[in-house]
């Protein structure tokens, strides 16, 4: 999240090339620009709200050096020092980055449809993927990106990812009591209990020896994790334990067996 809303440290070559690499779109818009400093900070901008989702606006030189050379040098200005003169007049940051919204379609947070979709691709990967919240909130970055859907401020993007996260653990939970309520395992809540207890000798909790993954990947240590995973999902509780597994997210499943 520290790079959510403004460049940490240099960029490597690859990010260079992938975000600052400038498309005929940009060269199309540069093409009408007669100063170098406003070439150079059209392109910076262009690759600014590639890399970042949303533009620097109020400091637009707020980004690395190799970024501004990279720039330079594909649009062959011998000086990319003169870019400092792109802020002379703080509106042409701003009409700068309205000409790159109209021309590559970026859309704002807040419009129609927006919203909707990216709660869809957010409660389908919060039930799939046995993510945690940064990784839900970095991959929810990176979907608005790709839309190309500029991003709102870091604490609204925080909110939504940990709503939807509680939404996916509620719809699970709901699941179980189905699966359970169809005779799926009458015993289960009791065995759920019964995971959080301390057995007599035992230092630790079953539901803490379960989740512990195997320290090698050794024959004799994957053996023990087949049968640790055998003893909790497998034939002796039954078909109809199997049955709340059917009903139990993939990743969620993965994850108990690790």
């Amino acid at each position: 999240m520290a790079a959510y809303e403004r460049f940490v440290g240099e960029l490597s070559r690859s990010e260079l090339e992938g975000f600052f690499l400038l498309d005929g779109t940009a060269l199309d818009l540069i093409a009408h620009k007669r100063a170098d400093h406003h070439k150079i900070g059209l392109g910076l901008q262009v690759g600014t709200v590639r890399f970042l989702g949303h533009f620097l606006t109020e400091d637009p030189l707020e980004v690395p050096w190799s970024a501004v050379e990279y720039v330079a040098t594909q649009l062959e200005i011998a000086d990319p020092s003169v870019v400092k003169r792109y802020t002379e007049r703080q509106q042409t940051a701003y009409e700068h980055s309205w000409e790159i919204r109209a021309a590559y379609g970026y859309r704002d947070f807040g419009d129609a449809g927006v919203r909707e979709s990216l709660e869809e691709f957010m409660g389908a990967r919060a039930s799939i993927h046995a993510e945690g919240r940064g990784g839900l909130f970095e991959q929810t970055g990176a979907w608005l990106r790709r839309e190309r859907v500029l991003l709102p401020g870091i604490s609204v993007l925080a909110r939504l990812v940990s709503s939807v996260r509680e939404e996916a653990a509620q719809r699970a939970y709901r699941s179980l009591a189905q699966a359970a309520a169809a005779g799926a395992d009458v015993e289960l809540p009791l065995r759920l209990r019964d995971l959080l207890e301390v057995p007599e000798g035992k230092k630790v909790s079953e539901l803490e020896r379960l989740r512990t993954a195997p320290r090698s990947d050794s024959g004799l240590a994957m053996s023990k994790a087949a049968a640790r995973w055998a003893g909790w999902y497998g034939p002796p509780h039954g078909a109809g334990h199997r049955a709340v597994g059917r009903h139990l997210m993939p990743a969620r499943v993965t994850a108990v067996g690790r």
